[in-house]
């Protein structure tokens, strides 16, 4: 009787089974993980979403202070569709970027912040495109005359480290702050990131210079950001006290 017992044991059937149970328990504990940290994920992801928004207009905090900081000077959270007009049914802050590029430019929603900060308004624009190999995205303060850029944060999917990657880092993304989006004929064309001996005191030239072998993601960079821009339009000539004129 051991006899048997040993060999049914190790038979090919009781290892298949053993494997088949084993498999089993390990799927059910891990998606009980998952669905269980699920509301953690969620709340993290909400609250970088209102670092990154903040980082724009100069505040800076951890995830634990995010949410009242983000109370404290975000004053507006609108959702814009392409006629500039505001669509109060639409929670902006839900808004899915990166579904909605993948819709019909006039199917679109586009998200807005307002912040206010010592006094100073504040309009933040999401931003998405396409870097060299993944997405890339992030957020762009404009001051109250709808013209100069008070910050910038980028991020991407898969860019290069040590290239395209240094889109996240600080030195890069200080480099647009009071630039203009607006030509000198008024034109909205965004800001360029472009290779060449660039003034970087010259902040009029709607350009800033672009990080050494990363040309593709820069440019993705900038067509991200004017791209998005142009969206925007409708609703700032809405407004009252817009200050540039444009064509």
């Amino acid at each position: 009787m051991e006899e048997k017992s040993v060999n049914k044991t190790n038979s090919n059937g009781y290892t298949f089974m053993f494997s088949v149970i084993m498999v089993v328990v390990v799927a059910a504990v891990l998606a009980f993980a998952a669905i269980s940290l699920q509301p953690t994920q969620m709340e993290n992801v909400r609250k970088e979403k209102m670092q990154n928004i903040l980082s724009t207009v100069g505040i800076t905090t951890d995830r634990d202070g995010a949410k009242e900081l983000y109370d404290k000077y975000i004053v507006e959270e609108v959702a814009i569709t392409e006629d500039g007009t505001v669509d109060e049914s639409i929670d902006a802050f839900k808004v899915d970027l990166a579904k909605e590029i993948k819709k019909d430019v006039g199917e679109q929603v586009f998200p807005l912040y307002v912040a206010e900060v010592e006094g100073s308004r504040y309009y933040i624009v999401p931003l998405r495109g396409n870097g060299l190999w993944n997405a890339i995205f992030g957020y762009i303060s404009l001051k109250d005359d709808i013209n100069t850029v008070k910050g910038a944060t980028f991020d991407h999917l898969g860019e290069t480290p040590g290239l395209g990657a240094e889109i996240t880092k600080q030195w890069f993304k200080e480099k647009f702050a009071d630039e203009k989006i607006f030509d000198s004929n008024g034109n909205l064309v965004g800001v360029s990131v472009v290779k060449g001996n660039i003034d970087v005191s010259d902040k009029e030239d709607n350009q800033v210079d672009a990080i050494s072998g990363a040309t593709i993601t820069g440019d993705g960079v900038s067509d991200m950001i004017s791209e998005r821009l142009k969206r925007y339009l409708p609703y700032f000539e809405q407004q009252k006290g817009f200050k540039v004129a444009t064509r």
